[in-house]
């Protein structure tokens, strides 16, 4: 089942422009390269924070930071966790919420956009070429 990116769709049209350049250039320029420097770049795609990851982060330590210092400074510190989990529940409900349009403008990419350019390195670096002709996929496909 195909689930909408409801980051893409909760973010501007010339944001999700600039990241599908960056992404159409990224292929297009290793699309010249070695498998080895092809590899490399995978390995880094299979390293970069999505913004499940990078909103999930932040909230928990801005949350765990507002706990802290609201037992043990000045009880007013436990506005921040009262505004920053509202927030994480909000993008958890609608694929949205305040921070998100801040680190959409800073590159931060959803889950399925890194991977679409992994995916397509994969398939310039070739590792896609026996999909067909090996048995063992075809009793995979069959099964599926």
């Amino acid at each position: 089942m195909n689930r909408p990116d409801r980051v893409r769709a909760n973010t501007a049209t010339e944001i999700n422009r600039r990241i599908d350049r960056a992404i159409a250039e990224s292929i297009a320029f290793y699309s010249g390269k070695s498998k080895t420097e092809i590899g490399l770049r995978i390995d880094q795609l299979e390293r970069e924070w999505d913004m499940e990851r990078l909103l999930e982060t932040n909230a928990s330590a801005l949350a765990f930071t507002g706990l802290v210092f609201g037992i043990t400074r000045s009880k007013k510190w436990l506005l921040l966790p009262s505004i920053v989990l509202p927030f994480l529940f909000q993008h958890a409900v609608q694929g949205w919420c305040p921070p998100v349009p801040i680190f959409r403008r800073f590159g931060v990419r959803t889950r399925e956009e890194i991977d679409r350019e992994k995916y397509a390195l994969k398939a310039l670096r070739g590792d896609f070429e026996d999909v067909g002709s090996n048995p063992e996929n075809a009793d995979w496909a069959a099964k599926a």
